[in-house]
Formats: structure tokens, C-alpha cells, sequence
């Protein structure tokens, strides 16, 4: 009789099931005593959170490089993800503030540093970036969920005492529109604003091929560097000003400001303004007045692509002047 052949059998393997099974997952990995890798473990991305890692290690060092940080130096870090520039950060300067919304990150960040000569330099703070009061920091530096860009830097912007600089990765277009010019293509509200309260440089170009799992867009590092002291402006108003004037950028000012909708938003400002200060509506129409600023700063054919941040303070302050206010 034959002898029966017993089956092999394969050790069990989990399938994982729902959502969460379709994110990208990455191998952390235990460190020594200055966080250099060691073993692999495994956890999941969150890709709703902006959650792409950057993995080059010659990014990384560009990126510290050009922050030109000092031993003395308190760094913010936004989105720290799994500590590959945090690391960087730590070993160049004297603390790391690392502001992290994903509580697995932060405790992988623990476990990378906590047996390290490093792990007393660094503090961590889990929790929504734009929702956090932020201490005193020197320099920021950060690789940014790119779905935040446009708040984060005002609220970088806003922050008191006035920081040094911040050296940021964002989305190609988005950079690009911060460091944009009068004339060019993506020149916009945004480059106007941040121009205002800041130099803006742009670094250098990063491919979504350098990042874990790759984003869908192309990147770039960008340096902003807060004029210091501020524009002595309300910045509420100089936005009012310049959102009206984008909103149909390549048409001119007189076109614009005599649009109907427009005129209602003026004379509802100067109702205002004038009840505030208890004196009397002036004589002349809304539409009048509009027509006196337009005319005596010549700005009637200007057109909002073209002007630069001297073309809007002027343009400001005439309405200013005439009893006309933007926020």
C-alpha cells in the first residue's frame, strides 16, 4: 500500500481589508544612538493628510543647508512624518519643535528618538498645525502637507516675535506663484500678498520621484523671509483691495471697480466708515469718487497683472483718502 502524502500547509497570512488597505504603507526602522536605521517594522500612510515622506538623503541635507542653521537655533518642523529631516534638523541645531496632526507619526518619531543622544532636543506637539498656538522659533523648516500650503504661510506670516526665516517644500505651481512676477503667467493674489510681508526666493526643484509613496505632482523648496519690521498696512484692507482687483486680473481698473457688484461693496464700506466716524456721506456718488481716484493716480487702464506692490499701496491709500475702505 502506498504511503499517504501529507499536505504542506503555509503559515497563515492576514489580508488587509477596507480603506485602509489601499494606502501606501513604509518600513520604519529601529535606530541607534544618533537614529540611523536598524531594523524594519511597518505602518501606513495616510494619504488624506498629505502624508509623502521624502527619502533622499541628498534633498534632505540640501534642505538643512539652505535654512543655514545655527547650533543656537530653535526649529519648527511641520508634518515631521517619520523623522528623516527631523534628524537632520536636531543634529544642526539646539531644539526641534515637531507639530504632527497623526498620532502614529509622533509615536514612531518617539521610538526613533527616544534612546538617542538626540531625543532631549526635541519636543513634539500632536496636533492640527493651524490650530496650534505656536511658541518662539527661529527657523522653520518643513516639508508641507500640500493641501494646507496657502494658510500655513499666513499663519506663518502672522506669527509674533517675527521669525528669521522658513525654508518650505511645496507644490511646483504653488511655489511658483509665491516667487512670481508682474506680467507673469501665475502672477496672482497670493504672490501680492506674501511679497508684501516677505521676500520669497525659490531653491531649488524637487521630483515627486524623491518622496514615499510619490505625490502626483512635481515640488519645489522655497525661502521666505519676513520683512522685519512689517509694512506698517492693515492687511485686512490691503486683501480687500487686492482680492477685488484679481478678481478679473487682466481686465483694467476701471473696468473693475465700475462693475455693479463692485460699487455696492464700495458704497456699503463708505456707509460704514462714515457711521464710525460719525460725519456725513459725501455729495458725490459712489461711482464719482471711483472715477476722481482712478483719474487722479492715472490707474483707469492699469490692469492687476501688471502692478506691483508700490502701483497697489498707492492705490490704496487715494481711496483711503477719499473715505473708501476694503475691509
Amino acid at each position: 500500500m502506498a504511503p499517504v502524502r501529507k499536505e504542506r500547509t503555509r503559515p497563515h497570512r492576514e489580508i488587509a481589508k477596507g480603506p485602509a488597505a489601499a494606502a501606501e504603507s513604509f518600513k520604519s526602522k529601529s535606530k541607534d544612538d544618533k537614529g540611523n536605521l536598524k531594523h524594519k517594522a511597518q505602518i501606513t500612510f495616510a494619504k488624506s493628510l498629505g502624508q509623502h515622506i521624502l527619502k533622499n538623503p541628498m534633498i534632505i541635507q540640501g534642505i538643512v543647508d539652505k535654512a543655514a542653521l545655527r547650533n543656537t537655533d530653535t526649529v519648527l518642523e511641520i508634518g515631521p512624518g517619520t523623522g528623516n529631516l527631523t534628524q537632520k534638523l536636531l543634529e544642526s541645531s539646539k531644539k526641534v519643535i515637531a507639530v504632527e496632526m497623526d498620532a502614529r507619526m509622533v509615536i514612531e518619531l518617539q521610538k526613533r528618538f527616544r534612546d538617542t543622544t538626540l531625543y532631549p532636543k526635541l519636543q513634539l506637539i500632536n496636533g492640527d498645525f493651524l490650530k496650534t498656538d505656536l511658541p518662539f522659533f527661529d527657523v522653520c523648516v518643513a516639508n508641507v502637507p500640500y493641501q494646507i500650503s496657502s494658510p500655513l504661510t499666513f499663519k506663518l506670516l502672522s506669527h509674533r516675535p517675527i521669525f528669521r526665516c522658513a525654508v518650505l517644500m511645496f507644490q511646483r505651481e504653488f511655489a511658483m506663484r509665491l516667487v512670481a512676477k508682474p506680467g507673469d503667467p501665475l502672477y496672482c493674489r497670493l504672490s501680492v500678498n506674501t511679497q508684501l510681508l516677505a521676500r520669497v526666493d525659490h531653491l531649488m526643484k524637487v521630483s515627486k520621484n524623491n518622496f514615499k509613496p510619490p505625490p502626483k505632482v512635481e515640488s519645489s523648496v522655497v525661502r521666505i523671509e519676513p520683512r522685519n519690521p512689517p509694512p506698517p498696512i492693515d492687511f485686512n484692507e490691503w486683501d480687500g483691495l487686492v482680492r477685488l482687483c484679481f478678481s478679473r486680473k487682466n481686465k483694467t481698473l476701471s473696468a473693475i471697480f465700475k462693475q455693479k457688484s463692485a460699487l455696492e461693496i464700495l458704497q456699503q464700506n463708505l456707509q460704514t466708515y462714515c457711521s464710525l466716524k460719525q460725519i456725513p456721506m459725501p455729495s458725490k456718488s459712489i461711482k464719482e469718487i471711483v472715477t476722481d481716484v482712478l483719474t487722479s493716480t492715472k490707474s483707469d487702464s492699469w490692469r492687476s497683472s501688471k502692478m506691483d506692490q508700490d502701483d497697489f499701496l498707492r492705490l490704496l491709500n487715494t481711496f483711503n483718502q477719499n473715505g473708501i475702505h476694503f475691509s
